[in-house]
């Protein structure tokens, strides 16, 4: 007998568009049966972009009252059965988040070992990520985020830049800023601690990129950079960071403008700006948390380029110096003003504006 079934060539294609790349995020399922004389085609896709699944139906001509027997395809990998490779598929994609397309290549290309599967497609995102990462060299990163990260005696504030702020609100993205802080907080803290004084350090972006990641200090985080950029489409850099330890007697203010909280790590904040104030005191305030995101709005807002002397002159050359200069929030006196009497002295600051160029930026 003939076959005739429908020949796949001539099938009318899915209503939803291929994706391609290793990032796409779709897989189907082709069925044919015998109904009624007539063979239909059923495609299933799935996909978290596609929202539901969905059946495309074709009819393709009647059959004689003979028909064969129905049948069915699914393409489910080497070794695999159906039920097994979707559960597999499932655990693979909730796991790494890679899509489905992708995650079926891996247990396929692994003969369905989990864990095999889940370092292809690392190996293979990481590539594809450096290819990316090659292909928008360049490209301007003006937009992007500053993070701040506190860990007891320790502080860190970084600058993560992308191309645009649409990225920048990613999540993807701000788990790259929440890595580069980590990395530069397990930085500062293997330093040895000074006793008498605080100490600062900068990383310029060669320095930040080569830094370990995780705890477990595998690989860099320019290799995270690269996973970032091959996942979201645009280039990015890790532009810069600070940070600051402090022995007893001494205490970082701190301010990010913009806020918003890390959704898995409750400490880091992210915003466009962020600065550090470094003070010496002489005993423990209650109100010191307050003083210090007041004095860390000041060098926000105002953006002073020295700390002066409370002996300074307002006005003229001293309008760079932060305590010469008049207070933010209350421009009638001077910071200085509003320092002295509360039992703290202003040491040093930092101050990162996200996207800055030239001076400023280099100054550190």
């Amino acid at each position: 007998m003939a076959d005739l079934r429908p020949d796949p060539a001539s099938e009318p294609e899915s209503v939803f568009p291929q994706e391609v790349g290793l990032f796409a995020d779709s897989y189907s399922e082709k069925s044919r049966f015998s109904f009624c004389g007539h063979v239909l085609s059923i495609t299933q896709n799935f996909g978290s972009r596609l929202g539901v699944a969905a059946r495309v139906w074709d009819a393709a001509g009647p059959l004689p009252l003979q028909s064969p027997q129905p049948w069915h395809t699914f393409h489910a990998g080497h070794g695999l059965s159906s039920a097994s490779s979707k559960e597999l598929l499932v655990k693979l994609r909730r796991k790494t988040g890679y899509s489905f397309v992708n995650c079926k290549k891996a247990l396929e290309a692994c003969g369905g070992d989990l864990q095999q599967a889940e370092s292809w497609l690392h190996e293979k995102a990481q590539k594809e990520g450096w290819s990316k990462a090659a292909k928008l060299h360049g490209r301007k990163t003006k937009e992007g985020l500053i993070g701040l990260l506190q860990e007891g005696n320790s502080t860190v504030l970084v600058e993560v830049n992308c191309e645009t702020d649409f990225v920048a609100r990613n999540l993807k993205f701000q788990q790259l800023v929440q890595q580069v802080a980590l990395g530069t907080m397990l930085h500062c803290q293997s330093l040895k601690d000074q006793v008498s004084t605080y100490s600062k350090g900068f990383l310029n972006s060669s320095e930040l990129s080569e830094l370990p990641f995780g705890p477990e200090r595998k690989g860099s985080l320019k290799d995270q950079l690269a996973l970032a950029i091959g996942k979201l489409g645009e280039n990015m850099t890790l532009k810069r960071a600070a940070w600051v330890k402090v022995p007893n007697g001494f205490y970082v203010g701190s301010y990010v403008h913009g806020t918003m909280h890390s959704p898995s790590l409750h400490n880091l904040v992210l915003g466009k700006y962020g600065a550090l104030v470094i003070c010496e005191i002489s005993e423990w305030k209650a109100n010191l948390e307050e003083l210090g995101r007041r004095l860390g709005q000041h060098v926000v807002g105002m953006a002073p380029l020295s700390v002066g002397s409370l002996d300074d002159e307002p006005g003229g050359e001293t309008e760079t110096k932060m305590l010469s200069q008049p207070y933010l929030l209350d421009p009638s006196i001077t910071l200085g003003q509003y320092v002295q009497p509360q039992g703290v002295s202003v040491v040093d600051f930092v101050r990162f504006e996200c996207g800055e160029e030239g001076e400023a930026a280099e100054a550190e």
